[in-house]
């Protein structure tokens, strides 16, 4: 994911700061919220990867959630 930041550098005090627009800032949030849900869901797998999975189709069967399907009227 390539974000294209355009970030100010100012310097007060000795001190070094960049300056990030509010629509930045929150792209840069949500990429560094996304690589950390990526990481638990990779750490998850990992930790899950010996054990049984089932399908969606086997899941809805065992909890009873299948229905039948009505008939489309004409």
């Amino acid at each position: 994911m390539v974000l294209n930041l355009k970030p100010e550098f100012l310097k007060k005090n000795g001190k070094e700061f960049v300056v990030l627009t509010t629509e930045e800032f929150e792209r840069v949030t949500e990429a560094l919220e996304d690589a950390q849900d990526l990481r638990i869901l990779r750490d998850a797998r990992r930790r899950n990867a010996s054990l049984p999975t089932y399908s969606l189709a086997e899941v809805k069967s065992r909890l009873k959630l299948t229905r039948k399907r009505k008939k489309a009227s004409k």
